[in-house]
């Protein structure tokens, strides 16, 4: 009997992967550290050899040096995304200016950069940093580029100064020895490292070799993976970090599998915005709008489906919405995920299905003090929740705040948030949509029956149908529709 035999990865130090860069006659470039140091390229100094890889390495921690060098930054922050580009593209420009191809003729150029803030003296900041590398696979090619940003989460300076070296030479490491894999790149950033030392919470692949890549897959791997608990991605499709997005803003979000995303949902985001936009302690020109999918809700048929994943997000994106992905089952975790970057006013749309959850205890038995200490962390922030009534297929009564099913037992917290005005029906609801289901529409969707294109926005059902999102077969659809089919034709 022939056996496969699957061989796992074997993990480099930080000090073999320097050196195997080192040794590698074609990789040549630029080292560029700003605030922490330089944390990485000491790697490459110390591995041996570095004379064949290294260009040039610099820090420019003066400011005014820094702006000399690579210009001004708006607000005065410097570790930023727009600093991170600036260098890398800055340095990269050079080493093409200053080495010439024909005595170069072999050489792969990078330019690597970070810009880092250690944690502060009183340990109220944890830290951060941005790095990023603009690296050619073969000579004769543009290069690619790769944007991290991580979160820092060890509680000394020097602890983290040593893990963003190694989470460096992993980064160049991988861009050279992983670029055709990208999945197998993102777990080799943490080659020698743990979540608890480090968090990355946005990626960015782009260039010639990574043309096919989505990186909505990539923002997904990172929460699928355990590197980050939430990820977030705009309208175009591009991650986003999650600081630079909601940082002092409003957030009003809405949790749902959006598989498809139906006129109920968009009712739903509509009335939940007019009413929260009427706060008094609302900006509407500083608000930030979500569409929130859990790792749960991808995984609705149990492994998460990637193009099931990018079908919702296609739809949603194409609607002009921001999309989060998030590990966090329980409200109180979002809220507390979201309070990291704000202090303002949030806001939470939520069906009546999804309230009664909310008010079910046995998604608090891991918390010492129970369902109180999740309310607590929910309504000890500045937080509305927008309740959409709901009315079932073959149900006429519709249920709202009045009259939800609620235990006895947990009555008396539910009346005071009702009393205080913590959670508010929406009134502006339409009835007609009220009775649609995404899971009808989808059912229907993929056994070719017609119907559901009346429960989704206008111009989604032709999106689905164009690019047979959701499991939709335009022959299986005609053959079940053939009334649809001859209109289509006399037309």
């Amino acid at each position: 009997m022939n056996q496969k035999i699957t061989l796992e990865r074997v993990i480099l130090t930080a000090k073999q992967k320097a050196l195997r860069v080192n040794l590698d006659p074609a990789i040549y470039g630029t080292f560029a550290e700003i605030g922490a140091g330089q944390e990485v390229v000491r790697h490459f100094f110390r591995a041996g050899g570095a004379s064949g890889t290294i260009a040039k390495t610099m820090s420019a921690y003066d400011k005014d040096v820094s702006d000399a060098i690579y210009g001004h930054e708006d607000k005065n922050r410097y570790v930023c995304e727009t600093r991170l580009r600036k260098m890398i593209n800055h340095e990269y420009a050079l080493i093409e200016e200053r080495l010439d191809r024909e005595k170069h003729p072999g050489k792969k150029f990078f330019s690597f950069a970070n810009t880092v803030a250690t944690i502060d003296f009183k340990k109220r900041f944890k830290g951060h940093g941005w790095l990023g590398i603009k690296f050619q696979t073969s000579p004769e090619k543009s290069p690619n580029e790769v944007i991290l940003h991580v979160q820092l989460h060890e509680n000394e300076a020097a602890q983290q100064q040593e893990t963003i070296g190694v989470v460096g030479v992993n980064m160049l490491y991988g861009c050279y020895f992983y670029y055709q894999n990208p999945r197998e790149f993102l777990k080799s950033l943490y080659d020698n490292l743990q979540r608890d030392q480090i968090e990355v919470d946005m990626v960015s692949m782009n260039g010639p070799d990574f043309e096919t890549l989505d990186n909505r897959l990539l923002s997904l791997q990172l929460v699928k993976n355990g590197m980050t608990d939430a990820v977030i991605f705009s309208p175009d499709g591009k991650n986003l970090q999650p600081a630079d997005l909601l940082y002092k803003k409003n957030i009003l979000a809405i949790r749902g599998s959006f598989r498809p995303v139906t006129k109920v949902n968009i009712d739903m985001i509509i009335n939940g915005y007019n009413a929260f936009v009427k706060e008094q302690r609302v900006d509407s020109d500083n608000l930030q709008v979500l569409f929130e999918i859990t790792l749960n809700n991808l995984r609705v048929d149990g492994d998460i489906d990637e193009q099931d994943f990018l079908d919702r997000a296609d739809i949603l994106c194409s609607l002009g919405q921001t999309v989060l992905i998030s590990n966090y089952q329980e409200y109180f975790k979002l809220i507390q995920y979201f309070s990291t970057f704000t202090n303002k006013r949030m806001g939470l749309i939520m069906g009546v299905t999804n309230m009664i959850e909310l008010f079910d205890e046995k998604y608090y038995r891991e918390l010492n003090g129970g369902i109180l200490e999740a309310f607590g962390i929910l309504f000890t922030r500045d937080l509305k929740v927008y309740l959409y009534p709901s009315k079932g297929a073959d149900d006429e009564e519709i249920m709202s705040s009045k009259n939800m099913p609620i235990h006895p037992r947990i009555r008396p917290l539910y009346d005071y948030l009702i009393f205080n005005g913590r959670v508010v029906d929406l009134k502006g609801y339409d009835p007609e949509v009220l009775a649609i289901q995404s899971r009808e529409a989808l059912n229907l969707i993929k056994s070719g029956e017609s119907g559901w294109e009346k429960m989704v926005p206008n111009y989604v059902d032709v999106m689905i149908k164009k690019n047979k999102l959701f499991g939709f077969d335009p022959d299986l659809f005609d053959e079940k529709n053939p009334e649809l089919v001859k209109d289509k034709e006399g037309k």
